[in-house]
């Protein structure tokens, strides 16, 4: 049996989609083996947000050349997109491919086991509009599963070379989302996690259809308890999106959107779309529309120009924004940007200051976040053994609002629906007692116990 091993650096749609290439392979009689294992193929996925992100691509890819010169060493991804005639010139590459025409992958391989010449496949993306279907049926977790909706961004933040690694946004048909929905609910799946490189664009190359619209759609799905948006822009939250997740019973109580600044001269230099003002009436209107929303965020620290008085103000605004969490970046000058052009480019010792600060902050809110929810009755799917460790008689698992929970179970209870009190809060997880598995008891029970809890404690549960 042929063998075929991965590895993809980045971000979870290059995860994502090597999974989907993986499906490719496995229709062909693959066999998937360990990265550090002889193979026949090797698909590295690479990564190029950063400069770094560039340097760890080749370090693997010759690492891979090693392992076994007579390998068909193929190199795929956002790196592989901007830069092919760099990855070509790495001895022992054979093919290169980018971020579309993926679904060819298979059809080169076999042509290069049969003459050994390299192939560079990868064209302009600028110029594609269509959307690359790749499915992904199964999923190592079994109870959340990823399903991309969107590819490219038509953005272009001064800091951001994206656009060009991915192309300009294109979205997935609607038919097909809600097909794939389907299956993936047939096949066990209780939440799907939309996602995209920039997911609140979908729907932006379409007439009247758009992520709302998606979203009211995969409402209807039967059997689908949950649906999470993997990200979304504060600019592309309108009314429509909040009646949604005002008013579908599936819409999970968990928005991660970016914020990247929070200073008003320092957001205009990155060419994001609002201001500071802007982003603060947005978060009011969600929390009112979802009571106990968990909004996490990503924060880019050091941005050229950034002084002191910037970062205290950002600071500021941060904490006031109460956030579930935030992801906080050091800023990276990527070569290609106007960004890495720009004057006043902060120390790396400043930055990392300035990192420190924000990451105690983010704990700080982490923790004020979960607090709020001790005593709570909430509803947790485990997705596997605690610290993935089978036999400590522990499970863990998100609620909704993407608390991570741990609690006494076995790991009978994974990918069921289960009950949980918080008894402990913590800045990574919390502690929580099983109260009731719910996937064993009829629907009319779970609704009249639902009916009660809801009398007894009306603002641990949103209309």
């Amino acid at each position: 049996m042929p063998t075929v091993a991965f590895y993809t650096l980045g971000c979870k749609v290059n995860f994502y989609d090597t999974e989907a290439i993986w499906q490719l392979f496995k229709n062909e009689g693959y066999e998937q083996v360990d990265f550090e294992a002889t193979a026949d193929v090797y698909l590295i996925n690479t990564c190029t947000v950063t400069n770094t992100g560039d340097k760890k691509s080749r370090q693997i890819i010759r690492r891979a050349v090693r392992r076994n010169p007579d390998a068909v060493i193929a190199v795929t991804g956002c790196y592989a997109q901007t830069s092919p005639a760099e990855i070509m010139a790495i001895e022992g590459v054979d093919l290169v491919i980018g971020t579309q025409d993926r679904e060819k992958i298979m059809s080169f391989v076999d042509q290069i086991q049969g003459d050994r010449k390299p192939v560079n496949a990868v064209r302009n993306i600028m110029k594609t509009r269509d959307f690359e279907e790749l499915d992904v049926p199964d999923f190592s977790e079994r109870t959340r599963a990823f399903l991309k909706i969107q590819e490219g961004c038509n953005n272009f933040c001064t800091f951001c070379i994206i656009p060009w690694s991915r192309g300009l946004s294109r979205s997935r048909a609607p038919q097909s989302v809600l097909e794939q929905a389907k299956q993936l609910v047939a096949s066990g799946y209780k939440e799907i996690v939309l996602t995209g490189i920039h997911t609140g664009g979908y729907g932006d190359d379409m007439e009247n259809y758009n992520l709302t619209s998606l979203l009211w759609d995969l409402d209807k799905v039967e059997g689908l308890e949950r649906i999470r948006i993997s990200s979304i822009e504060a600019s592309q939250i309108d009314d429509a999106m909040i009646d949604v997740l005002n008013r579908s019973s599936k819409m999970c109580r968990h928005l991660h959107i970016p914020l990247q600044a929070g200073e008003d001269s320092v957001l205009k230099r990155m060419r994001r779309k609002y201001t500071t003002a802007e982003f603060a009436a947005k978060i009011k209107r969600l929390h009112e529309a979802m009571p106990g929303v968990a909004i996490t965020t990503d924060v880019i620290v050091g941005f050229p120009g950034e002084t002191e008085e910037m970062f205290e103000d950002g600071l500021r605004f941060m904490e006031e924004m109460k956030f579930a969490e935030m992801h906080v970046f050091p800023y990276s000058k990527r070569t290609g940007t106007p960004a890495a052009r720009m004057d006043e480019q902060v120390d790396d010792e400043i930055k990392n200051e300035r990192v420190h600060k924000l990451i105690d902050l983010s704990e700080k809110m982490q923790l004020a976040y979960a607090n709020q929810y001790v005593g709570q009755v909430l509803d947790v799917i485990p997705e596997r053994d605690y610290k993935g460790a089978p036999g400590t008689g522990l499970v863990m698992g998100y609620t909704d609002n993407y608390i991570q929970v741990v609690f006494d179970g076995t790991e009978q209870l994974i990918g069921k629906l289960c009950r949980v009190k918080i008894t402990e809060a913590g800045v990574n997880e919390c502690r929580a007692k099983l109260v009731r598995v719910l996937d064993d008891q009829p629907q009319r029970a779970i609704e009249s116990e639902l009916h009660s809890f809801v009398l007894e404690r009306p603002e641990a549960i949103r209309a």
